[in-house]
C-alpha cells in the first residue's frame, strides 16, 4: 500500500476546492491529503459552510476510482468512528454524514468526485466547536487531549481498514454505530420508523407495512 501524500496549508478556501484544482491540473496522486488550519469558505454538504477556526481537523482525502461508489460513505463513517473510539470517546453516526457524541456534532463529512478521483472531506472537532443555531456541538478535547496530527494519523489506518473490508461487514458496524436506529423520524414531512441500511446501502424506512428506501434524502431525527 502506497504512503499517504500530505499537502498542508495554513490557512485556504477550502481543502475541497483545493483538491478539485489539482485534480483539474492532472498533478494529484491517488492517496493525497490535503490538510488546512483553517478555511475561509470551508462547506459541508449542500454548499452550508462550514466554520473552520484553528485547532480542528479540516482534510480532505482523494483517492484514485474505477467507478462511483456509494457505499464509501459508510466505511467512511465507521473509520471517523473508530478514530473517536481509539480516543476513548463513545460516538454514534447520524445518518447521512454527521458524527455525533453524547447527542452533540462532533464531526461531518462531505463526498464528492471529480474525474476517476473520489475526494472525502473530513471536518472533526478537536480544540474547539462553533455554535451553530439549533444544532449542538461539542469536541475531542472535552474527553480528552488530542493534537490534529495525533487524529489525523489514526484516522488514515481507519480509512485504510474500512473501505477495505466487505461491505457486510462495514454494514454491521454502522448499524451498531447508527443513532436513532428503530426510532421514528421525519422524511420528506411524514414520519418513519428508521430500520436501517440494507446490503445495497439504501437508508431503510417503515410506516406500518410500508417500506421506504433512500440513498441520498436527509432525514430528521
Amino acid at each position: 500500500m502506497d504512503a499517504y501524500k500530505l499537502i498542508y496549508f495554513d490557512k485556504i478556501s477550502s481543502t475541497q476546492d483545493q483538491a478539485y484544482d489539482l485534480i483539474a491540473s492532472g498533478s494529484v496522486k491517488n492517496r493525497t491529503v490535503i490538510v488546512a488550519n483553517t478555511q475561509t469558505s470551508g462547506r459541508g454538504r449542500f454548499k452550508r459552510n462550514w466554520v473552520s477556526r484553528p485547532g480542528n481537523l479540516y482534510a480532505s482525502f482523494i483517492y484514485k476510482i474505477d467507478e462511483h461508489n456509494p457505499k464509501i460513505a459508510y466505511s467512511v463513517g465507521v473509520a471517523v468512528a473508530e478514530t473517536l473510539i481509539s480516543f476513548g470517546i463513545t460516538p454514534q453516526i447520524k445518518w447521512p454524514n454527521d458524527i455525533l457524541v453524547d447527542g452533540k456534532k462532533i464531526s461531518g463529512i462531505l463526498i464528492e468526485y471529480a474525474q476517476n478521483f473520489v475526494i472525502i472531506g473530513i471536518g472533526v472537532n478537536i480544540a474547539n466547536c462553533p455554535k451553530i443555531k439549533d444544532y449542538k456541538t461539542t469536541k475531542i478535547n472535552n474527553f480528552t487531549d488530542a493534537s490534529v496530527s495525533d487524529v489525523l494519523n489514526v484516522l488514515m489506518k481507519k480509512i485504510d481498514k474500512w473501505t477495505r473490508c466487505d461491505f457486510k461487514l462495514v454494514r454491521g458496524r454502522w448499524m451498531e454505530l447508527a443513532f436513532g436506529i428503530n426510532k421514528i423520524i421525519t422524511y420528506h414531512g411524514d414520519s418513519f420508523e428508521l430500520i436501517g441500511i440494507n446490503e445495497t446501502g439504501a437508508l431503510v424506512l417503515r410506516k406500518d407495512t410500508k417500506y421506504i428506501l433512500t440513498y441520498g434524502d436527509e432525514i430528521s431525527i
